[in-house]
């Protein structure tokens, strides 16, 4: 049965099947209904869910002021991060005006560091995985809340055809696997939808904590299609669209993840 089902999804890939993304009909659904219940219980027990062992890490960073800083993040936001706003958290990646660009919460953080005079790290550095596991494990159980309309909205349709196209020498695209056959099994694991909420994550795989952005190319790597770049536009366009699909799920940080 799971042969036959990696099968049918494969030729429903190479047979041009048009995959609904959104509509009605669409429930989200979090990445934790889909993950075996030995792999829930590690996420729920905190002695046992690895991925504290970043927010941990990102939290001493956090608390820290870094070579050439003028403060550290605790010095705006607190010790514990008790200043953020949960909710404001919960609505990344955000679309700013002014820049007309998408700022993921990562992006933010690289901002913030900027100003208050710290070194400059490249997209994804372990510091800045672990940073934006902290804070985004501060708003642990609220929704999230991506903005879907105004100029949002156009970005979002944009995001969702990157995310029904066809990549590498699979020639299969996102949708393929998580619109069309959650719950199926393939390689042992079931298919999620794909969901952001959960993310930064750590990996059972990898042995490591991946943000959604390392996760997407992880998934075209895995397509035997070249990854996008971490900071390349489609990156950004996939990552809000995917978070933007999350709406209304619980943020997980820090999920547990095959």
């Amino acid at each position: 049965m799971r042969r036959r089902t990696q099968l049918l999804v494969l030729l429903c890939g190479l047979a041009g099947v048009s995959i609904p993304c959104t509509g009605a009909a669409f429930e989200a659904k979090s990445g934790y209904e889909f993950i075996k219940p030995a792999t829930r219980a590690m996420q729920d027990d905190d002695f046992e869910n690895p991925g504290l062992l970043a927010v941990e890490q990102g939290m001493e960073l956090f608390n820290t002021r870094q070579a050439g800083a003028e403060k550290s993040c605790s010095d705006c936001h607190g010790e514990d991060g008790e200043k953020f706003d949960t909710a404001g958290i919960a609505r990344y990646p955000v679309y700013d005006g002014e820049t007309k660009e998408i700022i993921s919460l990562q992006k933010r953080i690289r901002n913030c560091r900027d100003n208050t005079g710290s070194a400059p790290l490249p997209a994804n550095h372990p510091e800045l995985i672990a940073l934006e596991t902290f804070v985004r494990n501060r708003a642990f159980g609220e929704a999230v809340n991506v903005q879907t309309d105004g100029e949002v909205a156009e970005l979002l349709e944009r995001g969702e055809k990157l995310y029904q196209t066809r990549f590498g020498l699979i020639d299969m695209s996102c949708a393929h696997c998580h619109s069309l056959y959650p719950g199926q099994m393939i390689r042992g694991q079931k298919i999620s939808q794909g969901q952001g909420n959960g993310f930064p994550a750590y990996r059972l795989d990898t042995g490591e904590m991946a943000n959604l952005d390392q996760r997407i190319q992880q998934c075209l790597t895995l397509m035997r299609a070249e990854p996008f770049d971490a900071e390349s536009e489609e990156m950004r366009l996939l990552g809000l669209y995917i978070m933007s699909r999350s709406n209304g799920l619980a943020i997980e940080t820090p999920a547990v993840r095959y």
